[in-house]
C-alpha cells in the first residue's frame, strides 16, 4: 500500500499541502519519498518549463527491504514509477519479493523506444504505447493504481485496476494544470474527481490539446491523454500478451431443469479451491510489523492478519480459510466494530450498562456467535476478537475527517458505511482472546485486513436479489446481478480504499480475485443462488441438513456448511450500516443518496 501525488504544472512546480503531505503519510508510514523533473522542452508544440512532482509513501508489504518511490526503476533518469498495488501474479507466476521492481521492469518493456521515426503521427505514437502498457498490465492478477512517466518520450501514464480496488483521484487547475492523488485536500478543494478503472490513461507531455486533438484523444487540463482498455481473458492471446482480468459479463443462461445445490456438488468444491487460493495468495508471507514481536510462536505476539469481523457468512467463510492456511502458531485478529446510535439508545439509560449498547448490535452479537463457532470448530487457533465500540460523542469527533477522506463521495450513505470501515480499521478496541476471556484494551498490529467485500455482488445476497427473483423469477434476478456485475468497477472500491488506508493499513478482497471473479461470472444462476429449488426431506444426511440454507449465496452457505460452520451458514445478510448501527444517526428522517450538508 503506498500513497501517490504527481502534478503537472507549467511555471513553478506543484507541491502538495501540508495536509495531503500528512494524509498521503497515513497511508505509508515506512517511507517517504519525493522528485521534482523537468517536463520536455525540446518540441515546438511542448509548453514551456513544464515540471513533474512525484511525491510518494510506502506501506511496505512485499519482501524483506522497503523499496521506496517514487521509484526510478534500474535505468535512473529514463523513468519513474509510482506503484500503489499488489501483483499477486503476472502471466500466472506469483512474484518473489516486492512487486515495483517488476511492475516498473514490465512498463519499461512497453515504453522504451517505441517511438521511432517512421512511427507516424505523434497522436498515432502514443495510442500504440499506451495499448502496449494496457496489454502489459492485463497480464497483472490483483489491486492497483499507478502514476508513470518516462523521461525520454515525454509521456506519464496512470490508471488503476479494472475494478479499482486502490484509490486515485485527478484534478484540473484554472490554470490547465493537473494533479494526481491518492486522496485529496478536503471537499473544499473542489474539483477531485475519482480516475475511472477502464483503462490505461496516456498524457502526451510534449504537445498542448490547443494544437489539436485525434478521435482517440480527449483533453486533461492543457494536454491531449488516450485511453485504451484493458484487455480481457476472452479476446484471445496475442504477441505474448494474455490477459487475465474477466470481462465484466454475466451467464444469463438459464438451465431447463437442474439439480438442489448440496453440499457436496461440484460448484461447492470448485468454489473452495479457488477462495483457497485467492486467499492464500493474500495472507501468507506477509511480513512483521516494525513493532511486531519476533517470537511468533508466543500466542501473545501480534498478530500480523485481521479480518473485518461482522460475523456474517462471507467475513466468516474467509476466516475459516485463513485457519486452513496460516501455521497454527499464528494468532488471528478479528475486528468487530459497534455503534452507540442515539436515535436507538441513549448511554444513560438509568439501570443501562454502557456495554449494552454495544452488546446488543446486531453485529456484535452475529460476531459473538461466529467467533464462539470459530472456536469450537478450530480449537487450536488462538482466535482474537476486538470489540470496538464507538459512542456517539467520538464518532462525531471524527465525522469531518470521514468526510475528507471519502471526498469526492458525498451522500448520507457513503459516510455511514465508511464510519464502520474507518474504526473497524483503526483497530483499537477491548479484546477477548482463546487465552484471555477477559477483555482488556487492545489495538491490532495487523496492516493487512481482509474483506468479505464482493460476495453479495456475484452470488446474489441482497435483499433486491430476493425480492426482483420473487416479483419476475429468474429473468429479474439475473437483470439485477448483471447491474451488479457492470457496477462493480464504478463503485465504491476507491472510497473504502482512502479510509482504511488512513490507518497504515491494507485491505484485500478475496471475493474479487480473478479468478473466483472469472469463474462466478461464467457459472450459471442455479449453481450459486438456491432459487426455485423444488423442497426436498433428507434428514439425517450432510446434504439433506444443508437443504434448509437461505437461497441467497447458497453455494457460499454450503461451503460454510462442508466447513463445519453451521450456524454461520444459516446466517442471514444485513447491510454494514445497519448491523453496525451506523444509519440515520444524526437525523432519522434521511435516505442514503441524500447529500451532505
Amino acid at each position: 500500500m503506498c500513497g501517490i501525488f504527481c502534478s503537472v504544472s507549467c511555471r513553478e512546480p506543484i507541491c502538495p499541502s501540508s495536509t495531503l503531505r500528512e494524509l498521503l503519510r497515513q497511508r505509508g508510514p515506512d517511507a517517504i519519498g519525493d522528485l521534482v523533473v523537468k517536463g520536455p522542452e525540446n518540441h515546438d508544440d511542448a509548453p514551456s518549463n513544464q515540471h513533474i512532482n512525484f511525491y510518494s509513501s510506502v506501506l511496505s508489504l512485499r519482501g524483506d527491504d522497503t523499496v521506496r518511490q517514487p521509484y526510478r526503476g534500474r535505468h535512473p533518469g529514463e523513468s519513474t514509477l509510482c506503484w500503489n498495488g499488489e501483483a499477486w501474479e503476472i502471466s500466472g507466476h506469483k512474484p518473489d519479493g516486492n512487486d515495483t521492481e517488476l511492475i516498473s521492469d514490465l512498463l519499461w518493456t512497453a515504453l522504451a523506444g517505441q517511438i521511432a521515426d517512421d512511427a507516424g503521427s505523434r497522436a498515432e505514437a502514443i495510442s500504440y504505447i499506451a495499448m502496449e502498457v494496457s496489454k502489459k498490465l492485463s497480464t497483472v492478477a490483483g489491486p492497483y493504481a499507478f502514476v508513470a512517466y518516462d523521461h525520454h518520450l515525454g509521456i506519464l501514464c496512470f490508471g488503476r485496476d479494472f475494478l479499482g480496488r486502490r484509490s486515485l483521484l485527478t484534478r484540473v487547475t484554472d490554470d490547465g494544470d493537473f494533479l494526481l492523488s491518492s486522496v485529496s485536500d478536503s471537499p473544499e478543494s473542489s474539483g477531485w474527481s475519482e480516475v475511472e478503472a477502464d483503462g490505461v490513461y496516456c498524457v502526451d507531455l510534449q504537445r498542448t490539446a490547443d494544437s489539436g486533438l485525434t478521435g482517440d484523444e480527449t483533453r486533461l487540463g492543457r494536454y491531449p491523454v488516450t485511453r485504451i482498455p484493458y484487455k480481457f481473458t476472452d479476446d484471445g492471446p496475442s504477441e505474448n500478451h494474455s490477459s487475465v482480468i474477466p470481462r465484466l459479463s454475466l451467464n444469463k443462461h438459464i438451465p431447463s431443469s437442474w439439480e438442489t445445490l448440496r453440499c457436496s456438488a461440484a460448484p461447492v468444491s470448485r468454489l473452495h479451491e479457488l477462495l483457497q487460493a485467492s486467499v492464500s495468495l493474500r495472507i501468507l508471507n506477509i511480513p512483521d510489523h516494525p513493532g511486531l514481536r519476533q517470537d511468533s510462536i508466543d500466542e501473545h505476539a501480534g498478530s500480523r492478519l485481521a479480518i473485518l469481523f461482522s460475523g456474517g457468512l462471507d467475513c466468516t467463510v474467509l476466516a475459516r480459510l485463513a485457519h486452513d492456511i496460516l501455521p497454527q502458531s499464528e494468532s488471528i485478529d478479528l475486528l468487530n466494530v459497534a455503534f452507540q446510535n442515539p436515535r436507538i439508545h441513549r448511554s444513560s439509560e438509568p439501570g443501562k450498562d454502557s456495554q449494552t449498547v454495544y452488546e446488543l448490535c446486531p453485529d456484535r452479537i452475529t460476531g459473538r456467535a461466529a467467533h464462539a463457532e470459530l472456536q469450537k470448530v478450530c480449537p487450536d487457533r488462538h482466535w482474537r476478537f476486538i470489540a470496538i465500540n464507538i459512542p456517539y460523542d467520538e464518532t462525531m469527533q471524527h465525522r469531518q475527517q470521514v468526510i475528507n477522506l471519502i471526498h469526492p463521495h458525498n451522500t448520507e450513505m457513503d459516510l455511514s458505511i465508511s464510519y464502520a470501515l474507518y474504526f473497524a480499521a483503526r483497530g483499537a478496541g477491548s479484546l477477548t482472546s482463546t487465552a484471555e476471556p477477559n477483555t482488556n484494551p487492545y489495538t491490532t498490529a495487523a496492516r493487512v485486513l481482509l474483506s468479505g467485500l464482493g460476495a453479495d455482488e456475484i452470488f446474489g445476497g441482497y435483499q433486491r436479489h430476493t425480492t426482483a427473483y420473487n416479483r419476475h423469477g429468474f429473468p429479474g434476478l439475473l437483470d439485477e446481478l448483471e447491474l451488479d456485475v457492470a457496477r462493480l468497477g464504478k463503485r465504491n472500491l476507491g472510497r473504502d480504499d482512502r479510509v482504511i488506508s488512513h490507518w497504515g493499513r491494507e485491505v484485500r478482497f478475496p471475493f474479487l480475485d480473478e479468478k473466483v471473479l472469472g469463474w462466478a461470472l461464467r457459472a450459471p444462476v442455479v449453481e450459486k443462488c438456491g432459487f426455485g429449488e423444488e423442497e426436498e426431506e433428507k434428514e439425517g444426511s450432510e446434504d439433506g441438513a444443508s437443504q434448509s440454507l437461505t437461497p441467497e449465496k447458497k453455494v457460499l452457505r454450503c461451503l460454510a456448511w462442508r466447513l463445519g460452520m453451521r450456524g454461520v451458514a444459516r446466517e442471514k445478510k444485513r447491510a454494514i450500516q445497519f448491523g453496525a448501527r451506523t444509519a440515520k444517526m444524526e437525523k432519522g428522517r434521511t435516505k442514503g443518496t441524500e447529500l451532505l450538508s
